[in-house]
């Protein structure tokens, strides 16, 4: 694993406030902050406070957080973007009074799946994002249990893909999330651990 630097980052939305330290980095999202196309809201939300740098093919990306959640929908994990319309983010979603581990796809409109994981509250979660071939594969744990597969999702393998850490902060201000590291290795080289 080689770690990405905070700094070789660029925003697609500014947070209210970023704290760097030795232990990581803090962000505050801004209230109402969220990213979502269309599919049963009927909205466009493109306020997300995603850290994006190059992801290329045949590589990996993990991102690093504690997770401290507490209001409807607040998040935070791995944000992969292609474009405005295709993106996908994937990660922890305080989600109807429990934490929830899921991913949401994006390709004009998007879909969301979801599953509790009641424990790792106040845990380090890592997201990691693997791409390769046309897929991208996305995985999660709590400290360091065995990674458990969150989701397979179509990605062209010609598309120019930028991936980072995020936060949003859909129903509250003041959502402080402490990412702890971000790096990048080779792909996965296997869908399934025995293969």
């Amino acid at each position: 694993m080689t770690d990405i630097a905070w700094t070789e980052g660029t925003w697609t939305t500014e947070p209210a406030h970023v704290d760097f330290a030795e232990d990581g980095m803090r962000v505050t999202a801004i209230e109402k902050s969220d990213a979502w196309r269309i599919t049963s809201y009927g909205f466009i939300h493109d306020t997300e406070h995603a850290l994006l740098t190059s992801f290329e093919q045949e590589t990996a990306v993990e991102v690093s957080f504690h997770l401290d959640f507490s209001a409807q929908f607040d998040q935070a994990g791995i944000f992969v973007r292609v474009d405005d319309a295709t993106w996908i983010k994937a990660g922890i979603e305080w989600s109807d009074g429990v934490e929830s581990l899921g991913a949401v796809v994006t390709r004009g409109v998007s879909d969301w799946s979801l599953s509790p994981v009641p424990g790792w509250d106040g845990r380090l979660v890592t997201v990691r994002a693997s791409r390769s071939g046309d897929a991208l594969t996305v995985r999660a744990r709590a400290d360091n249990q065995p990674w458990r597969l969150v989701r397979v999702a179509p990605l062209d393998p010609e598309a120019v893909v930028t991936a980072g850490p995020f936060c949003c902060a859909p129903s509250r201000e003041n959502l402080t999330v402490h990412f702890t590291s971000w790096r990048t290795s080779a792909a996965d080289a296997s869908l399934h651990p025995d293969s």
